[in-house]
């Protein structure tokens, strides 16, 4: 009788468990914006030369374990490392998300039966966790050091502050489910090269307006120069033709495929390549004219 009043009292209590992580269940903390996104190269010089020379940002020590050096576009960095595999097609690492709780945020995830890493601290004092989306995509989400002191950005920066991240995506689907169902990103626009075919989709995290870009209708296995188009980082700029001049008196000019041109989303931008081919993209932060395809569904970031 003991036995079977402490099992049904055990029973009870894990009914009564599940029943209130019904009623209650984990909330999904703020994921706030992109905080950094890594690269590998094969030319760290020629990385060098375009991030601290032609676009002016300034280098910091790195912070990840691998990782060479970081180039700060305000509190945001853009992070490289040598390529473990000079002869591979890819040389995005990973991108990563800033959060108001780490912990919090791994529960949320756990319970939605995604895989979670080890939170890791880093030397600034930030912690972070990694997870793969479906298509194998390295995810990272990092909360930052509260009391972390702001950078004073060089007055040779063509820009303080990245706007948008974008890679290869083969269904659309698939990532929706992750990043809109489970994490919470909405749309902000999406377009094609025709009015009626969908190839690029922005989606913007929930509670700023940063955007992660899934590059669509691209063939499964990019080569260099292809993949290096598709997975991106973008810089915002709030005036295009003072940006190109500041690009200009740094020693750049007009060539090949970096040159200003107007976007598919009405928006003024500018390409330059780093020495492994990977697209940096400057953008005006505000369209200067009406959009293809669709209208802009969420606010436009700004400095």
């Amino acid at each position: 009788m003991r036995k079977l009043a402490v099992v049904a009292v055990a029973a009870f209590a894990l009914s009564a468990a599940c029943a209130f992580s019904q009623a209650h269940p984990v909330v999904r903390p703020h994921i706030l914006g992109i905080d950094h996104v890594s690269f590998f190269t094969t030319d760290p010089d020629g990385v060098k030369k375009l991030y601290s020379g032609t676009l002016g940002l300034a280098s910091a020590a790195p912070v990840e374990t691998g990782g060479s050096v970081r180039y700060m576009a305000g509190t945001q960095w853009i992070g490289y490392s040598a390529a473990p595999d000079p002869k591979a097609t890819d040389r995005m690492d990973h991108v990563a998300f800033t959060t108001d709780n780490i912990v919090a945020l791994g529960e949320y995830l756990s319970a939605k039966g995604i895989k979670v890493s080890v939170i890791q601290r880093r030397p600034d004092h930030s912690q972070s966790f990694e997870v793969a989306d479906p298509e194998g995509h390295r995810v990272e989400f990092v909360e930052r050091a509260k009391a972390e002191p702001p950078v004073a950005p060089p007055a040779t920066a063509v820009s303080h502050r990245m706007i948008h991240t974008g890679f290869l995506v083969q269904s659309r689907d698939a990532e929706d489910h992750f990043y809109r169902d489970i994490l919470g990103f909405r749309l902000y626009w999406y377009g094609g090269m025709q009015p009626d075919k969908t190839d690029w989709v922005a989606m913007q995290v929930p509670d700023g307006t940063d955007w992660l870009e899934y590059m669509l209708n691209q063939p499964e296995h990019p080569d260099l120069r292809l993949t290096g188009v598709l997975n991106h980082i973008s810089l915002g700029v709030a005036d295009m033709e003072k940006a190109k001049a500041l690009l200009e008196s740094h020693g750049w000019a007009t060539h090949d495929g970096e040159k200003m041109q107007m976007g598919r989303d009405g928006k003024w931008q500018l390409n330059v390549f780093d020495p492994d081919l990977s697209r940096i993209e400057l953008m005006e932060f505000k369209p200067a004219q009406k959009p293809c395809c669709s209208d802009f569904q969420g606010p436009h970031p700004s400095e």
